[in-house]
């Protein structure tokens, strides 16, 4: 397989942002089952969660799930109740979502299409305060199959401070190149060494040049070459751990190379993640279902609608919503039984693991963001209460369940997230975490 120098070059620098600060080399022998490693999954659908697709029907208060039917949406978590927890009445009126509240859902400050990222999002966060991986924060976007040729790489979601976005990876081939090529063989393993080539080639080519410039412009030259030394770094580490890597990667099928549906790649993506919490690549993973903005697409679930118009139809009781939901919770009934899998701490990889779903726009589309639904996964090793469904006032904003998740990740007191005080009085009735969360 020939590879176009040009073409690799173009294909390259669509990623250059994807790479986070790396630590040095862990043990991944021990990291997957180490004592007190824990980890995070955050699962956003564009276009709004409407609660009626997951609050049991006749629970209008707080109270346990064992006795509740889950509503058709969400059906594929029955199964997983005792692990559930349902939360609604948490608001994001400050992230003024409209169409997606873009950054802003996970940062919980005001976001808009276009807008930068004002601080750093909980993923973020949370990914910093965790037992450091190689890769300390992977970021997946799901699309439609045009939109992931296109733009392999984008930001909307997750950000690590003001003006600093953290690239998603929605083309599964290069995803796959990145963390599983040096263990490959025929044409991926070419490709990856004529990719890992080019990037050597261009990190240096573009350190040499930076020194001519002036200095202001030295210095934001200066982060572009660290972003190619970084994924290099990433390369050599990863080359490292190779036979532990080859009890994870997952196989390479059509599915990557000949989709018939974007579907195809959405599944890929996902095995890609759930390989990479598995072998300690990565203890943070971003999954964004329409990558954040108002697009996406379901093809493969027989849904021939897509994009933009799939916000204006309503999600309770629409067969489209339900199937798209449906497909939501089998992604996310398969993270669970893959984490289950694997023994650790005693018990399992899911018993440390807190999953996240919820929405990059409140409830709906064209929301003021008044109702922000959540569903969590995981008790967190004991630190998050499940079995149930929480019914809030809606004068708390989404960031005291973020101030929730950090405080149980890092078993420090935290009174708010990213909230001034001028703020909190406006938009937060009370300080600190949600009680009705944590253990």
């Amino acid at each position: 397989m020939s590879i176009d120098r040009r073409e690799m070059m173009r294909r390259t620098a669509t990623g250059i942002g994807a790479a986070a600060t790396l630590p040095l080399l862990p043990n991944l022998a021990n990291a997957a089952t180490a004592s007190g490693v824990k980890r995070v999954v955050f699962f956003l659908q564009n276009q709004g969660f409407d609660p009626k697709t997951c609050i049991p029907e006749g629970m209008g208060s707080s109270g346990s799930l064992v006795k509740s039917k889950l509503p058709e949406p969400i059906k594929a978590l029955e199964p997983y109740k005792e692990k559930l927890h349902i939360i609604n009445g948490l608001h994001g009126l400050h992230t003024s979502p409209s169409h997606s509240a873009f950054f802003g859902a996970l940062g919980g400050y005001r976001g808009s299409d276009g807008v930068p990222p004002s601080a750093s999002t909980i993923d973020y966060e949370v990914s910093k305060v965790l037992p450091q991986t190689l890769l300390p924060h992977l970021c997946i976007g799901m699309d439609s199959m045009e939109n992931m040729s296109a733009k392999p790489t984008v930001a909307n979601l997750s950000a690590s401070g003001a003006g600093q976005p953290i690239f998603m990876h929605s083309n599964p081939n290069l995803l796959y190149q990145m963390l599983f090529g040096g263990i490959s063989k025929g044409n991926i393993r070419k490709e990856h060494e004529a990719r890992s080539s080019v990037l050597e080639h261009i990190e240096k080519m573009a350190a040499k040049k930076g020194q001519k410039l002036p200095f202001a412009d030295k210095q934001r030259y200066g982060q572009f070459v660290q972003g190619f030394k970084e994924i290099n770094g990433l390369r050599t580490r990863l080359a490292k751990v190779s036979d532990h890597l080859k009890k994870f990667a997952p196989k390479v099928d059509d599915r990557y190379s000949k989709p018939k549906y974007e579907t195809d790649w959405h599944d890929a993506l996902l095995d890609l993640g759930i390989a990479s919490l598995k072998s300690g690549i990565t203890n943070t993973l971003t999954i964004g279902s329409g990558r954040g903005e108002i697009f996406g697409s379901w093809k493969g679930l027989g849904i021939e609608k897509q994009g933009h118009n799939l916000g204006h139809m309503k999600q309770h009781g629409e067969e489209i919503w339900t199937k798209i939901r449906q497909y939501n919770c089998s992604m996310l009934v398969k993270i669970m039984q893959e984490l289950e899998s694997i023994p650790e701490d005693g018990g399992t990889m899911m018993d440390n693991t807190l999953i996240v779903y919820t929405s990059n726009n409140a409830d709906k589309q064209h929301t003021n963001g008044a109702t922000w639904p959540v569903m969590l996964l995981g008790n967190f090793d004991g630190r998050f209460k499940t079995g149930r469904f929480t019914q809030l006032d809606g004068k708390r904003p989404i960031n005291a369940l973020y101030a929730s998740i950090l405080q149980a990740t890092t078993g420090k007191s935290v009174e708010r997230f990213n909230m001034n005080e001028k703020m909190a009085k406006k938009f937060d009735s009370s300080v600190g975490p949600l009680k009705e969360v944590l253990v």
